[in-house]
């Protein structure tokens, strides 16, 4: 490693660790600013407008302390996962080949996409009533459903990532005699990957905001009528903890959500940076 380079890596490292720090500075100042606010009423003898009622941060941590104790709630939680993936992966098996064809069929393109336009802007909860009429179990009407929270975005991403190759690259492989298929390996599937990359780690965010809502309004599915609370997700285990008024359950719940949405984006990502080291590169 040249000098230059052990000093970009010193500086990057540096700036890194800054980021990191300031990131958890701003975590303990919110955490104690919720707890402040949640005791206001005590401390102060007025409650503070909205996070005055949420449970403190203190009152949350004993609860998921309790949580991870039980087994029903890491049920939940592997049920909510497994609907995830299932629904991530479906997306990204149907989507990528779509939005490839589109991208490199004009006529493919032309038949299809407006069809896609029409029912891209549909939300996908808005699909949860036909969804439990139309597929014989409520399981499968959350998965699919957790599959159209990703299909669009990967399909939308893929076609972008084909249309912004620029053209010249593709002059200079037809000049020097490359087939369509040389075209296609060496050109148009490394520039749209990372538009693979940034579609997944979109969707998937997307899709632990679907499965959760679908959970809720469908009553957990299958597993949520055999397991009660227990067996429905993160989704109906919110739900349920709701109609029960427990608010600290709540809380966890939708905290548990954010923890796994997070960590489902970072293997995304580090993922995409294993596969495209062109771009830490660049």
């Amino acid at each position: 490693m040249s000098a230059s380079n052990k000093w970009s890596f010193k500086v990057s490292s540096f700036i890194v660790g800054e980021d990191f720090w300031r990131g958890i500075v701003a975590i303990i100042v919110f955490l104690i600013f919720w707890e402040i606010g949640s005791r206001s009423e005590a401390l102060f003898g007025f409650a503070f407008p909205w996070v005055g009622q949420v449970p403190s941060p203190s009152a949350v941590l004993k609860e998921i302390y309790r949580l991870i104790q039980e087994p029903s709630f890491w049920h939940s939680g592997y049920l909510s996962t497994r609907r995830v993936l299932e629904g991530f992966f479906a997306a990204m098996l149907v989507g990528i080949p779509l939005g490839l064809a589109m991208a490199v069929s004009r006529t493919f393109y032309g038949i299809t996409f407006p069809v896609f336009e029409v029912l891209r802007p549909i939300p996908p909860l808005a699909w949860v009533p036909a969804a439990i009429i139309f597929w014989p179990t409520q399981e499968l009407s959350i998965a699919f459903v957790t599959f159209l929270g990703a299909f669009f975005t990967i399909v939308i991403n893929v076609i972008g990532g084909a249309q912004s190759i620029d053209v010249r690259y593709f002059q200079a492989a037809r000049s020097m005699g490359s087939s369509t298929f040389d075209i296609f390996r060496r050109i148009i599937l490394p520039g749209v990957l990372p538009s693979i990359v940034v579609g997944a780690t979109v969707g998937i965010g997307i899709t632990w905001a679907v499965v959760v809502a679908a959970e809720m309004i469908s009553g957990g599915g299958s597993a949520g009528s055999m397991g009660g609370a227990a067996g429905g997700g993160l989704g109906f285990f919110i739900w349920n903890s709701y109609v029960g008024g427990s608010y600290t359950q709540i809380v966890a719940g939708m905290i548990s959500i954010g923890a796994a949405g997070y960590m489902s984006s970072a293997i995304l990502r580090k993922i995409g940076q294993l596969l495209t080291p062109w771009l830490a590169e660049g």
